[in-house]
């Protein structure tokens, strides 16, 4: 299990609305301005995080409160805008950059895997690279080809490369705090389609290091792995389980790469049966990777082959069709239901 080097610092003016909900954007503003403010060396920049403060308004005020020196718009270069960060890096500056949109990192991903990630490696530990490369990510927002990609699977494969994607307000905040703390570089997953999900919590908080999992419902018969824009119909289907007398327990990664096998290993040793939900392809997706894990570390306790519930081997549709392309309750449910339940479960399975 992955240690954490620098623990998160505290601080900053995070404040909820006046009934207390607070949304993914707003968490992730505020933990960009709380990180500006405790640290100079840190940067914010991209295409038109500045003055419009975002596709998204996830920097939205940044630059009007810390300058356009410490927040910045780039030119259309994503190449650039990385190759830029890794000289600054290297510098001893914190920057934090945005890929608009998911498909619009792949321009630069020959620096993530040929430099980002190997300079720790390439200098023998002599120059750490602490680097926060945000991505917004994933479907469900109506949009078209290189705007809805899960992309998660390139990073994920990149040794080197740390990548978180929260699935709540409070990691939003937390998470994206520690990856901007992480002495190395994080890819970190912002699921477009939770940016408006709204939660009652107070900012700043702290949940905890990069590289563990986290248990959003217990329960016993099955476990369903999940991380970002799946977690909703997960805790949903759990729900709906529920109903008929299944106790499914739903384990939300946070963190993909490290990998948190521990906690992952520990639900299935004692469920016997589990499901990987995302929204990525299933074909050498990410799902395929968690799956051979846990067959390799807990074979003699499944009661059944792991499924998985993904999206499709396509390019991602237009939006009139992605409802169908997506994982949603009822696909997750039929999977749990071949699970190979014994005859007193068959009924409700």
């Amino acid at each position: 299990m992955p240690t954490d080097p620098a623990a998160a610092r505290t601080g900053g003016t995070g404040k909820s609305t006046a009934d207390g909900t607070v949304t993914m954007a707003k968490a992730l503003n505020t933990a960009l301005r709380d990180a500006l403010r405790a640290d100079e060396n840190t940067l914010v920049f991209g295409e038109d995080v500045g003055t419009l403060g975002g596709v998204f308004r996830v920097t939205d005020g940044l630059a009007r409160e810390f300058g356009d020196d410490r927040c910045f718009d780039t030119p259309l270069a994503e190449s650039a805008i990385i190759g830029t960060a890794v000289g600054m890096a290297m510098y001893g500056y914190r920057p934090v950059v945005e890929m608009q949109f998911d498909a619009f990192a792949y321009p630069a991903f020959e620096q993530l895997v040929s430099h980002v990630a190997k300079f720790r490696a390439r200098t023998r530990g002599a120059l750490p690279l602490p680097l926060t490369v945000r991505i917004p990510y994933g479907g469900g927002i109506g949009g078209v080809e290189h705007h809805s990609d899960s992309s998660e699977i390139y990073y994920m494969a990149t040794p080197g490369l740390t990548v978180v994607t929260p699935a709540t307000v409070a990691d939003a905040y937390s998470l994206l705090r520690r990856s901007i703390d992480w002495p190395d570089p994080v890819v970190f997953l912002e699921p477009k389609r939770l940016y408006w999900h709204k939660e009652k919590t107070g900012l700043p908080t702290d949940t905890g290091p990069l590289g563990w999992a986290a248990v959003r419902r217990r329960g016993t018969d099955a476990t369903l792995v999940t991380y970002g824009p799946a977690l909703p119909a997960a805790l949903a289907a759990a729900e709906a389980a529920a109903e008929s007398g299944l106790s499914l327990e739903v384990i939300d990664l946070r963190t993909l790469a490290p990998f948190d096998e521990e906690t992952v290993a520990a639900s299935v040793d004692r469920t016997g049966r589990a499901v990987v939900v995302h929204e990525a392809h299933g074909f050498a997706g990410p799902g395929a990777e968690i799956a051979a894990r846990i067959t390799e570390r807990c074979f003699y306790r499944l009661e059944a082959p792991v499924r998985r519930v993904t999206g499709f081997d396509v390019p991602y549709p237009a939006p009139l069709l992605e409802s169908h392309y997506l994982p949603d309750v009822q696909r997750i449910l039929d999977a749990v239901a071949t699970l190979e339940w014994p005859a007193r479960r068959t009924a409700a399975a």
